[in-house]
């Protein structure tokens, strides 16, 4: 489990095939900070760009480590096959804040910014989810971009999908990796893990009554 605070923006410095065809994954090589891996050790979930993934390897004194990823993940996630910054979070431990959300670092759709611009002292970012997510998406609510847990502040349902408009501080622009954002990239959107099963609650519910009828 994760929280959507991204805890050091890291570097995708190589990226190599695991396989002759397309039914193959990648191994990545993953930059850090110093000192960020002190306390990683083999086989630890590390959620990259929100996408959570294991340490196949770690070198502390480099300062990077590798992971193994699979073609499926590759295929419903974005920016992971590609050099260039990502947001890290390393695994919540139980003594932890909650700073963000509760985030499960498993992506439930690509979507695809449509805005980015100042405005004043921060930034609006506008990005248009698959039409299947709108009904997660909510004023106030929350929703996870590239691994950061963000506020929703305006919902627009479209003909292509679902654009929601967020607000971003400058703190949050400068100390993840979401200032690389340009409109028409691809972002990776996890939706609110409790709208999720309220959801499932809910339409259960109402089989269970239709049943009784």
């Amino acid at each position: 489990m994760f929280t959507g605070i991204i805890t050091a923006v890291g570097r995708i410095a190589d990226v190599r095939d695991l396989g002759a065809s397309s039914a193959h994954g990648k191994q990545l090589a993953v930059e850090t900070p110093p000192g960020y891996l002190d306390d990683v050790g083999l086989g630890d979930s590390i959620a990259i760009n929100g996408a959570c993934m294991t340490a196949t390897a770690v070198d502390r004194p480099a300062g990077r480590f590798a992971i193994d990823i699979s073609a499926e993940s590759l295929a419903r996630t974005a920016g992971l096959d590609r050099l260039g910054p990502v947001n890290l979070e390393k695994a919540l431990r139980a003594h932890d804040r909650l700073g963000g959300h509760i985030v499960a670092g498993h992506v439930d759709g690509i979507g695809q910014v449509t805005h980015f611009a100042p405005v004043g002292e921060s930034w609006e970012l506008r990005v248009l989810a698959p039409s299947a997510l709108g009904k997660y998406l909510a004023y106030k609510g929350s929703i996870t971009v590239n691994g950061v847990s963000l506020t929703v502040n305006r919902v627009a349902d479209l003909a292509a999908g679902c654009e929601a408009s967020i607000n971003l501080i400058p703190h949050t622009v400068q100390n993840t990796a979401l200032h690389a954002l340009a409109a028409g990239a691809p972002v990776n959107l996890e939706i609110d893990l409790i709208a999720r099963y309220v959801e499932r609650m809910l339409a259960t519910g109402a089989s269970q009554a239709q049943g009784a009828l």
